[in-house]
């Protein structure tokens, strides 16, 4: 993860939440000092807990983090995954913001690990899709790395994908590739939305890098497998969930792109509890 994207991202993320100051943390004198603890309600898998190190150092420097879990590893309800000890203004002040972000981040890894043990067996790997939350896209395609998935494009800008509205606004996949390929260089790769066996045969004409085969049953996109040479690699999508991942792993596809990895997950609850509290100089 880009470390100054990172900061950055906090920054602004802090500045919306605490504004101008928290008032709620008025009520502690600056030389007020806490000790707390994150732990866990409920079993999930550690990805984000340095969020807590780096939103911190942003915020106040005096405040110590210890994460206690490496990244990837299991947690079980009643664990205790960070303690924290610093001055108690601060200490609140950053207790949301981090935690709404590393509750998120969990459960998309949590998410992201169970669905990449249902294709145990075979050779497809799961893959993210660009269905993320605004502002958030950096932490939750990490969150899907640390469960064991893979990231599918960031963003527009790394990687060329023709869906319908491109292929409908060039007039055929044939042109809208050949206009790709002027358009960017050759180490950008190109990859084709089709939905129908006339789409896929001329999509395999087109020679693409990629072909997604965009709602569609396993039994049809295994038949249609047949058809794309090996030097195409081909793609599931579209309404994929855990109940059916596992026959889409099995109709031969290269990758299966699943949205709800990042826009339906539900969060794994985490709390950040005050231990000990005590007034003293902090000089």
């Amino acid at each position: 993860m880009n470390p100054i994207l990172l900061e950055e991202k906090l920054k602004s993320f802090f500045l919306e939440d605490i504004g101008e100051d928290d008032l709620s943390s008025r009520v502690f004198p600056s030389d007020h000092e806490s000790t707390a603890t994150v732990k866990a309600k409920e079993s999930g898998i550690a990805a984000g807990l340095f969020l807590f190190e780096v939103g911190y150092r942003l915020l106040d420097p005096r405040v110590q983090v210890t994460v206690l879990l490496a990244e990837g590893a299991s947690f079980s309800s009643g664990d205790t995954l960070v303690k924290i000890t610093g001055p108690t203004r601060s200490v609140l002040s950053g207790e949301r913001v981090l935690l709404n972000l590393v509750q998120r981040m969990c459960s998309i890894s949590t998410y992201t690990q169970a669905c990449v043990k249902l294709l145990t067996g075979s050779n497809a790997r799961l893959v993210d899709t660009r269905k993320t939350t605004a502002g958030l896209c950096m932490f939750e395609k990490y969150a899907v790395r640390i469960g064991g998935g893979f990231n599918h494009r960031n963003g527009l800008y790394d990687a060329v994908m023709l869906k319908d509205n491109h292929i409908a606004a060039c007039g055929s996949i044939t042109s809208a590739v050949a206009e790709a390929r002027l358009a960017v260089g050759p180490l950008v790769k190109i990859e084709v939305e089709v939905e129908t066996e006339a789409q896929l045969r001329e999509a395999i004409r087109s020679n693409p890098d990629v072909i997604m085969i965009d709602n569609q049953s396993p039994s049809t996109i295994r038949a249609w497998r047949e058809l794309v040479p090996p030097t195409i690699l081909l793609e599931a999508s579209g309404g994929i969930t855990v109940e059916t991942l596992a026959a889409y792993a099995s109709s031969g596809v290269d990758f299966i792109s699943m949205g709800a990895l990042t826009h339906s997950v539900k969060q794994v609850d985490l709390s950040l509890n005050v231990t000990t509290s005590r007034k003293e100089s902090l000089v």
